[in-house]
């Protein structure tokens, strides 16, 4: 895979291409020479890793014949204070709403996700340690580790 980030030749805005043809425009903070006019590129790593699990979720979900209401991951992630204040942890927390969720299927999913499809998750981890824990309907699972 191949993305090109271009500088667009005014302050510090920044656009991403991928293969997709599709944009992500990048930019820094006003403290630091942005405008905001685009996602920071750390907040758009964290997306990422949410979005690749997200898709294996859904896909297996839908594979169940589970219906969802609703459906977000958060990503609560940890950095260190100084430069190059690498993320030191994140936990992803899955939150599912839907009239018959049954808990084993949903964390079987998630599992699923986390151990063998999401390429992203799977990368960051070998970078920081990586949990998760899930919500169906508002109820809370404990945090538990990434398999």
């Amino acid at each position: 895979m191949k993305v090109t980030v271009t500088w667009e030749g005014e302050h510090m805005c920044l656009k991403g291409l991928g293969p997709s043809g599709q944009q992500v425009t990048m930019d820094a903070a006003p403290e630091h020479g942005g405008q905001n006019l685009g996602a920071r590129p750390s907040e758009v790593l964290l997306m990422g890793m949410a979005g690749c699990t997200a898709l294996d979720v859904l896909s297996i979900l839908k594979k169940k014949r589970l219906s969802l209401a609703s459906f977000a991951i958060d990503v609560e992630a940890e950095r260190a204070p100084e430069h190059p204040k690498v993320f030191n942890a994140a936990t992803l927390v899955y939150r599912l709403a839907g009239p018959d969720l049954p808990e084993d299927q949903v964390k079987h999913a998630i599992e699923l996700s986390l151990s063998k499809y999401c390429g992203m998750v799977n990368t960051l981890k070998k970078a920081m340690p990586i949990s998760y824990c899930y919500e169906i309907n508002g109820n809370r699972s404990p945090v538990t580790p990434a398999p």
